[in-house]
């Protein structure tokens, strides 16, 4: 679809000045934008780089005075926290998958498609799904038995859904994500016992559920829960090669980054953020509002609004003076080596034997 500065501020419910009808391909940043390009310099010091570019049109801070800035047309957006949001989404085509369903799918009997939903090549819908209205689903997804989707989803290629899973509307997984397989639940062997034998399995009898607004990474994997379904709130976002366990609760508008770990039947409260490669122990719980920061380990329950760092995490303040302390290990190590050195020669000229350290013979 082709875009104009006049539709992309009315997309961003924006206002515009300047020649409306300018064609508008993609964003950019200024120095590098082109004549079709929209540039971005939400910020003063961000419009210098402007003159690098062939930019004819500018999302610029309102008040700009944006025919100094040699450009013919200008958008205006009233505050920038949700600008970059809000212009992506204007702005992103998405993958390109034809309506319909493509004839490679493999629909079983049973399995409801919405209205509007698109189905790309090589798909496998198991029996007794349901798929909603306006889904797009891509190559070679596998969405297994009596999976409940919600409407206006987008799967990209590669996903794996399991059985019985749950999903709400306006869900997106991104490549190879896989939503649903067995937890990680076994019984060791006795310790020290040669001939035992291999661990064994625990069953995972429940599924996933998942709320509205919900994004998976790419290769990212939640499993299905033992007894009782595994559950991801609504509006919580998950990054790329994070792992959620059997049995875990993730509350509601959750930021979980990269690499990020959570153990099985670990409970995470609202608004919660893991930085990436954090760790939450199993059977523990985190408050709302925990902000944990990137490769914090929590061993402990955390309790609401707490910011932590470190392993084992603690509050970002008690952290902070532990490295502050370590830091100084080796200038006190030096006054210590001092003191001693002192210490013998004073013993030397007082004829004294030399102090002897705790142990030494």
């Amino acid at each position: 679809m082709r875009l104009t500065v006049a539709d992309l501020a009315g997309a961003l419910g924006a206002r515009f000045e300047g020649d409306g009808s300018l064609p508008v391909l993609r964003a950019a940043e200024p120095g590098r934008a082109g004549p079709d390009d929209l540039a971005i310099a939400l910020e003063p010091r961000f419009a210098e780089g402007l003159s690098k570019g062939q930019a004819r049109a500018a999302l610029l801070w309102d008040g700009a005075e944006w025919q100094g800035l040699g450009l013919k047309a200008a958008v205006f957006m009233p505050g920038t926290r949700h600008a970059m949001a809000r212009l992506t989404q204007a702005l992103d085509r998405g993958p390109a998958i034809a309506p319909g369903i493509h004839p490679s799918a493999v629909i079983e009997p049973g399995a409801q498609i919405g209205e509007g939903a698109a189905i790309g090549p090589f798909v496998v819908i198991g029996a007794g799904a349901r798929i909603g209205a306006g889904a797009r689903i891509a190559a070679h997804v596998t969405i297994a038995e009596d999976v409940e989707i919600g409407p206006e989803a987008l799967i990209h290629p590669g996903v794996r859904i399991g059985a019985r899973v749950r999903i709400g509307a306006r869900f997106i997984a991104q490549p190879g994500a896989v939503i649903g397989a067995d937890g990680f639940s076994f019984i060791p062997p006795e310790r020290g016992q040669a001939d035992a034998p291999p661990p064994v399995r625990v069953h995972s009898l429940g599924s996933v559920r998942i709320g509205d607004d919900v994004e998976i990474g790419a290769l990212s994997a939640v499993d299905r829960g033992t007894l009782r379904d595994t559950e991801i709130g609504n509006g919580t976002k998950i990054d790329n090669q994070v792992q959620v366990g059997h049995n875990v609760q993730i509350g509601q508008n959750c930021l979980v980054c990269g690499q990020a770990g959570i153990g099985g039947s670990a409970r995470i409260g609202d608004r919660v953020i893991l930085g990436g490669r954090a760790a939450v122990n199993d059977n523990i719980f985190v408050g709302d509002d925990v902000i944990a920061a990137g490769a914090a380990q929590l061993f402990t329950n955390a309790p609401a609004g707490r910011i932590l760092m470190g392993s084992p995490a603690m509050k970002s303040d008690q952290q902070m003076e532990q490295l502050r302390t370590l830091r100084r290990l080796p200038r006190l190590a030096k006054k210590v080596d001092q003191m001693q050195a002192d210490l013998a020669r004073l013993l030397e000229r007082a004829g004294l034997p030399p102090a002897r350290g705790k142990g030494e013979e």
